[in-house]
């Protein structure tokens, strides 16, 4: 299902984000979405950049896509684990409180991780969380 557009012509006091990736509408207009979605888009963005991948900011991000070609052990998950937390607490740290991150993988599925992150939006105060899978 597509993401709703967002017209351009709307509500002008209501603040407006573009979408991450990048996308178009069908009436040529960029897609926007809400503040909610927007900081999952930024967390999206720290897990899934590799450090060395920004130009500009080489150490931003916390490479978590390396993780598919590493075999799947309590060690590997912890450390990932910690680089996630502080990857985040880095780079959004002005925007969310991280309350945890969990990695695991069920008996039998080894082969898929799951990263669970539990923050709270500082400017609402409101507890989120989002659940990625590799």
């Amino acid at each position: 299902m597509m993401p709703p557009e967002i017209p351009a012509q709307s509500d002008p006091r209501q603040q407006r984000f573009l979408k991450y990736p990048l996308d178009v509408g069908s009436t040529s207009v960029l897609v926007t979405t809400t503040a909610d979605d927007h900081l999952r888009d930024l967390i999206l963005q720290v897990l899934f950049t590799s450090p060395g991948e920004r130009l500009n900011l080489p150490e931003f991000g916390a490479g978590v896509a390396r993780l598919v070609f590493e075999p799947n052990s309590e060690p590997l998950r912890a450390s990932a684990q910690f680089l996630i937390a502080s990857g985040l607490q880095q780079w959004l740290g002005d925007r969310i409180d991280v309350s945890s991150v969990a990695l695991t993988s069920e008996p039998g599925y080894e082969e898929t991780v799951t990263i669970a992150i539990e923050y709270v939006v500082k400017t609402t105060q409101q507890p989120q969380a989002l659940t990625v899978q590799l």
